[in-house]
């Protein structure tokens, strides 16, 4: 269980968080301008400090990119074209998408679950390919915890299955949309269980700033920060402060308990975070 302070269970009581979240038609949320809460005091030594971050207007992905996505990609792009890094462990037997009569295909069943066993730099190519990236570590926290310091996507409630995807058998993922009911104040959904995240950044210590060389993480050396809590997590691990992190050979392989969704901002060149301290 997370304890959080009296000040932010009223905010939340009262409904003052955040304004309604905004969509575009393809299900890309805003998470407009300003200041959030990042990391804690009272967790991992890596999570502290507590401190204040400044994020410019960016747009996330409401879900987990899926099986059938990811395939579209892989036939549009290839697997691993020459001087390109492996994009996705397809010979893993974890794997859910699959060469059928000469194309990439989803497996029955599993075309809308989140894709697994892809490497961080298929992530960073498929996000590439649609005109976007992979968000910052700060972007990532800030679309799950909104302003006002909550310890869940959706609030202060103790995580339950109606929530959130965790406490599962190896493998036993959902489809992206499956919990509607555990989206953060921006309406993304799935951001604490099913699988966790890849991110833009590497792992440095706090405080945090987007200008020290932390991002973007490009894969050649160092550890990539990877968020967020898994299906077969278990309720301990779902926070979303937690930094979990992988060498440069984690960055290249898949895994089956890491997803990814995909971020944009205007300035797609650059990361969001930065700009003005609050």
């Amino acid at each position: 269980m997370i304890r959080v302070s009296r000040f932010v269970a009223t905010l939340l009581a009262a409904g003052l968080s955040v304004a309604p979240a905004s969509a575009s038609a393809d299900g890309i949320m805003l998470v407009p301008a300003g200041a959030f809460w990042m990391g804690r005091d009272d967790g991992a030594p890596e999570e502290a400090p507590l401190h204040r971050v400044y994020v410019r207007d960016f747009w996330i992905e409401r879900h987990k990119v899926t099986n059938a996505e990811f395939a579209a990609f892989l036939n549009a792009r290839g697997l691993r074209p020459p001087g390109v890094e492996r994009r996705f462990d397809e010979d893993d037997g974890d794997a859910r998408v699959h060469l059928s009569g000469g194309r990439w295909v989803a497996d029955a069943g599993f075309e809308r679950h989140p894709v697994v066993e892809v490497s961080w730099f298929g992530a960073r190519d498929y996000c590439a390919w649609l005109g976007r990236r992979l968000p910052a570590e700060a972007e990532w926290e800030k679309a799950a915890r909104g302003p006002d310091r909550r310890p869940y996507p959706w609030g202060v409630a103790e995580p339950t299955p109606r929530l959130a995807v965790f406490g599962r058998a190896y493998n036993a993922t959902e489809p992206t949309a499956a919990r509607p009911a555990g989206a953060s104040p921006y309406g993304v959904e799935d951001l604490l269980g099913n699988l966790r995240e890849w991110t833009a950044t590497a792992l440095v210590p706090y405080p945090y700033r987007h200008d020290d060389g932390r991002e973007p993480y490009t894969g050649a050396s160092g550890r990539v920060v990877v968020r967020g809590a898994s299906h077969d997590d278990g309720v301990e691990s779902l926070s979303l402060t937690r930094r979990r992190s992988y060498d440069r050979r984690g960055a290249s392989a898949g895994h089956h308990f890491v997803g990814f969704r995909c971020a944009t901002s205007e300035d797609l060149g650059e990361m969001a975070p930065g700009g003005r301290p609050r």
